[in-house]
């Protein structure tokens, strides 16, 4: 195999591709199979060219007028001349004519078919969803056609370069070209989103939860079966024997203040979720192509939660008083739930098309249940991310607290009973991993296609705190004591779960 002549980052003069002009550029990279250089013009324009196209500068003579028909080694008024000849420089019986080897260059340049300049290689494009899902990213193609997509970009893989296709525009216009190749991908990447977005009335055999009956019964169920379960537990005896519980009077369920406390830990949620702290990341694309962003700062609102918290503590705040009206709290965050939904149905009338969700029936019981817009904002307040998370799950955890120092005082106890630890460490673990990896929440169902209706305002605001936190609430007034031997076996099975 010959050996290079020139090494990569050495500056020469190269001759332009049909012409007698050399000028000065960069050596980028050598192909040892085509023997051809890669090189880069002042302007930014980048060739291949033979070896014998190239010379170095040492080959040319230079005038202190900046011609390159004078050799270095002449000046003006030198009475000698160097008599060491340039290697591209011929002998004078092998000179031609400056008239005849211009004409001979200009028949050589075409016959240099080969030369390879700048290869117009344009690729065939498809639109890409990163999806987090716990696995490693992949790409989905689309299927749109494009045209003569397979004729002009079926280019042979054995060919390192096609010899009828060149490029001698600058940089700054294949940049351009660019902009256009993403202007384009962006056009496919919105008529997919159309396509798997659009959001069509929905057939009554297809809609969920039994229809419109269905989700009537379970808007009225779902309260009661969760008063019910209260009232079971807050009974000495909470068998099935002892059911239905004695109903308490409706005054006797509501407390203004009760409701607000309950709004204002709400406000306290919406504050730390305005907080400019944690990274800000874009959504799945909407049927308009575009993405909404959202701000990454859960776990920030669950340490500042757990401050306030620790703090009040300190300062002799009785929590108790939770416990003694957890019945109240629960129809508050009722109400607060159906005014919510209301809120939201209303708004969803004026909202345009594009903006409902793929859920959305037509009829207005179901999407009252299941929700018709699908990310109802108030500027950039996201109701629905909001509520994902928030004041249910990080109440949760406050519930739990709550239980367990009310388990302290009406038992007695200097610490808490084994069983209370472990319902508290472990659902603390699931609310901990849940916000840290709060980016997850954006591919979930109920951020991509549900609307933010009644079903997702009880069960963010309702069902989460008050029926995740039964098990600490049942505790409280019926002990049940966990050996150690237990508790070890307890743990090893969660592990392993």
């Amino acid at each position: 195999m010959p050996s290079r002549k020139f090494a990569d980052g050495e500056v020469v003069r190269g001759r332009w591709p049909g012409s007698s002009l050399y000028y000065e550029v960069e050596i980028l990279s050598h192909d040892s199979t085509s023997q051809l250089y890669t090189v880069k013009y002042k302007d930014g324009t980048e060739l291949e060219l033979k070896e014998n196209d190239i010379k170095p500068l040492t080959s040319f003579r230079q005038r202190k007028g900046g011609s390159t028909s004078s050799s270095p080694s002449r000046r003006r008024g030198s009475r000698s001349r160097s008599r060491s000849r340039s290697p591209g420089r011929p002998p004078k019986s092998a000179r031609r004519s400056a008239s005849a080897s211009h004409q001979a260059n200009i028949k050589e340049a075409r016959r240099e078919v080969e030369v390879k300049l700048t290869p117009l290689i344009l690729k065939p494009f498809g639109n890409s969803i990163s999806r987090y899902n716990g696995e490693p990213e992949h790409t989905e193609r689309n299927d749109i056609p494009h045209k003569n997509t397979q004729e002009k970009f079926n280019l042979s893989q054995e060919s390192s370069y096609i010899s009828t296709q060149y490029s001698l525009r600058p940089r700054r216009e294949e940049v351009k070209l660019k902009e256009i190749d993403s202007k384009e991908e962006k056009f496919v990447a919105k008529e997919l989103a159309v396509r798997t977005f659009e959001v069509t009335p929905i057939r009554a055999k297809d809609l969920e939860f039994g229809g419109v009956p269905g989700v009537f019964l379970i808007m009225f169920g779902l309260p009661v079966f969760l008063f019910l379960l209260l009232l079971m537990c807050k009974q000495k005896d909470p068998s099935l024997l002892n059911f239905p519980p004695p109903l308490p009077a409706l005054y006797e369920l509501w407390e203004t203040r009760v409701f607000g406390v309950y709004l204002l830990w709400f406000l306290i949620q919406v504050l730390f979720y305005l907080l400019p702290i944690g990274k800000v990341v874009e959504g799945t694309p909407l049927i308009d192509g575009r993405r909404l962003k959202y701000r990454l700062n859960g776990f920030y609102a669950f340490i500042l939660t757990s401050a306030v918290i620790g703090t009040s503590l300190f300062q002799g705040v009785e929590f108790h008083y939770v416990y003694s009206h957890f019945l109240q709290f629960a129809l508050g965050a009722t109400v607060f739930c159906v005014v919510l939904s209301v809120y939201l149905y209303m708004r969803s009338l004026k909202a345009p098309r594009n903006d409902l969700s793929p859920a959305s029936s037509g009829n207005a019981v179901y999407d009252f249940f299941i929700g018709r817009e699908l990310n109802p904002r108030i500027g950039t307040f996201d109701l629905k991310y909001f509520c994902e998370l928030r004041p249910g799950l990080i109440g949760w955890v406050v519930i739990n607290l709550v239980m367990l120092l009310a388990e302290m005082k009406i038992q007695d106890r200097a610490i808490p009973s084994l069983a209370m630890i472990l319902v508290n460490s472990f659902q603390l673990l699931y609310v901990v991993d849940a916000l840290w990896n709060e980016e997850a929440l954006l591919t979930t169902m109920d951020i991509i296609h549900d609307g933010f209706g009644f079903m997702l305002a009880f069960g963010d605001l309702v069902w989460v705190p008050f029926i995740y936190s039964f098990q600490a609430f049942y505790l409280v007034s019926h002990p049940n004591e966990v050996s150690w031997p237990m508790a070890s076996l307890i743990i090893v099975l969660k592990r392993e779960y």
